[in-house]
C-alpha cells in the first residue's frame, strides 16, 4: 500500500493537488472521510453561489417593471431553493468522482492519521484500520466554522454556515455575527428573500479587510436594501431559552438587547488539525496552523500541508495553487513561490466585491507615493443599460514607476473582472500599459481603463 503521494482531504486543495500529482506521473491516492470535493464543493463556495443566484433571480423579478416587464405572483419557495443548491453541490461532487477515475487516483474512504516514517493509518466506517505509506504525504484537511464560547452553536437557534444552507424553513429574522465574506453573502441572501437581517461587526467597518471605500459603499448599499448594520459592536451573550433569541450586544452607547429567530455565527474558520497525528509525526504547529516553508513542506521531510490548515488566506483558489506548487516542487520542477500579495479575493453579495493587492491605506503604510483613480458604474453605459449602476472600480498605482499596486471593485459581476488586474500585476504591467490597452465598449471592464485614466488625469467620461 505504498504511493508516491497521498493527499489527506479532497477539497479544492486536495483534489487539485492529487490530479496534478497524477499528471506528473506520480502514483497518487486521496484519503477522504466524507464527500469528495470537501467543504467548498459540498458546503461552501458552490452551494452558496447557487443560493445567491436564486436570490438574484427573485430580485430581478421584483424589479422587472424597471425593465419594462410586468410580473405578478412571484413567491419564494425556500425549500426549493435549498433543494436546487444541494443538487448543484451533488453534481459537482460526482464530477470529482469522475476526475479521480479519469486520472487513476485511488480514493481511500476513511479518516487519516499521520505516523512517523512517512506512514498513516486510515480508519474506515467500520473501525477497520489500514496502514499506508508514501514518499510524500500532503495534509489538505481544510477548516470548519469557528466556535466562540459566547456563541455556542446548537444547529437550531445559533447556527454556522453549514446549517444556514439547509434550514428547514425560512426564518423571519436573523442576526449575523461577523461581516466577512460568509457573513455578508448570507446577509444578502436572506434579506433579499424577505428575512429581517441585522449584521453585527466588532470592527468599525463591514468587510473590514477591504479598502475603506469599498466597505463604506457596501454598507450604504446594504442599508438601502434594508439590512441593519451594527459596527463597533460585540455580541456578549445569547439567551435561547425562549422562542426568540435575545442577543446582548455591547455597543459604543452601551449594552443593547436585539431579538431574532436565528443567530448565524460567521466569525471566521478554524483549521481541521485535531486528531491528525501531527504530534506523532513531530510536525510543528503554531496558533492552530501547520508551519510550512515556501513550498509547503513541514519541519519533517516528506510531510506537507496546504490550504486552510496553514497560515495565509483561507480561499479555495489559494489552496489549489498551493497544492499545484507543492507537487510540482516534489516532482523536481523549477517552480516559483506564490506571491500572496497578488491573490484575488471575491465576495458574492450584491453588489459583488473583488480586490487584489494593496488597499490605499496599506500602500501608503508601505511607503509608496501613489496615484489613485476611481470610476463609478453610474457613468458606465453598460451598467446603466443593465440597471446595475451601484459601485465603482478603484485602482492604485505607484506614482514613480507606474506599478499596479492594488485594484478594488464593487458592483455587478466584478468577480468576473478582477482577473485582469491579477494577470496584469503578475506581468508587471504599468498604469500606462492599461491606459493604452483598448477595452471593448460597452462593457463593465471599460471601468478599469477609465479608473486608470482618472489616476493619470486623462479620464474621458467623468
Amino acid at each position: 500500500m505504498n504511493y508516491d503521494v497521498i493527499v489527506i482531504g479532497s477539497g479544492p486543495g486536495g483534489y487539485v493537488t492529487a490530479i496534478r500529482a497524477s499528471q506528473l506521473g506520480l502514483k497518487t491516492a486521496v484519503v477522504e472521510r466524507s464527500e469528495l470535493g470537501g467543504i467548498c464543493l459540498n458546503w461552501g463556495c458552490i452551494p452558496t453561489k447557487a443560493l445567491l443566484k436564486s436570490a438574484n433571480v427573485f430580485e430581478y423579478i421584483q424589479h422587472a417593471e424597471d425593465y419594462g416587464i410586468k410580473v405578478s405572483g412571484a413567491e419564494v419557495d425556500f425549500s426549493a431553493m435549498i433543494k436546487r443548491s444541494r443538487g448543484v453541490a451533488d453534481g459537482m461532487s460526482k464530477g470529482i468522482q469522475f476526475l479521480m477515475k479519469k486520472n487513476k487516483i485511488d480514493v481511500i474512504t476513511g479518516t487519516g492519521k499521520l505516523k512517523a516514517g512517512k506512514k498513516l493509518d486510515v480508519t474506515d466506517a467500520d473501525g477497520k484500520v489500514t496502514e499506508y505509506s508514501a514518499d510524500s504525504i500532503i495534509v489538505a484537511t481544510g477548516a470548519r466554522s469557528r466556535q466562540l464560547p459566547n456563541l455556542p452553536q446548537d444547529g437550531k437557534k445559533i447556527i454556522g454556515y453549514r446549517d444556514a444552507m439547509v434550514l428547514k424553513k425560512q426564518p423571519k429574522s436573523m442576526i449575523i455575527v461577523g461581516s466577512g465574506a460568509i457573513g455578508v453573502e448570507f446577509a444578502y441572501f436572506y434579506n433579499s428573500i424577505g428575512t429581517d437581517v441585522t449584521v453585527v461587526e466588532f470592527l468599525p467597518n463591514i468587510v473590514p479587510n477591504e479598502d475603506i471605500d469599498v466597505s463604506k459603499a457596501l454598507e450604504k448599499s446594504f442599508k438601502k436594501q434594508g439590512i441593519k448594520i451594527m459596527t463597533k459592536s460585540a455580541v456578549e451573550s445569547v439567551d435561547t431559552s425562549g422562542d426568540i433569541c435575545k442577543v446582548s450586544v455591547k455597543t459604543e452607547k452601551g449594552e443593547e438587547i436585539i431579538e431574532a429567530e436565528i443567530v448565524l455565527s460567521a466569525v471566521g474558520i478554524q483549521a481541521n488539525i485535531e486528531n491528525l497525528g501531527l504530534d506523532d509525526a513531530g510536525i510543528v504547529v503554531d496558533a492552530g496552523k501547520i508551519i510550512v516553508d515556501d513550498f509547503y513542506q513541514t519541519n519533517i521531510p516528506g510531510y506537507y500541508a496546504i490550504g486552510d490548515v496553514i497560515p495565509g488566506p483561507a480561499l479555495a483558489h489559494v489552496a489549489s495553487a498551493e497544492g499545484i506548487t507543492c507537487v510540482e516542487k516534489i516532482a523536481g520542477m523549477n517552480v516559483e513561490a506564490i506571491d500572496y500579495n497578488n491573490v484575488p479575493g471575491c465576495t458574492y453579495s450584491s453588489p459583488e466585491i473583488a480586490s487584489v493587492g494593496y488597499t490605499e491605506a496599506k500602500a501608503k503604510e508601505a511607503g509608496y507615493e501613489i496615484k489613485v483613480g476611481k470610476f463609478p458604474f453610474s457613468a458606465s453605459g453598460k451598467a446603466s443599460a443593465a440597471g446595475t449602476k451601484d459601485g465603482f472600480v478603484k485602482v492604485i498605482y505607484d506614482a514613480k514607476y507606474g506599478e499596479w499596486l492594488g485594484a478594488h471593485f464593487i458592483g455587478a459581476n466584478v468577480t468576473e473582472m478582477i482577473a485582469e488586474a491579477v494577470a496584469a500585476r503578475k506581468l508587471e504591467t504599468t498604469g500606462h500599459d492599461i491606459l493604452k490597452t483598448i477595452h471593448p465598449h460597452p462593457t463593465l471592464s471599460e471601468a478599469v481603463m477609465e479608473a486608470t485614466a482618472a489616476a493619470y488625469d486623462e479620464v474621458i467620461h467623468l
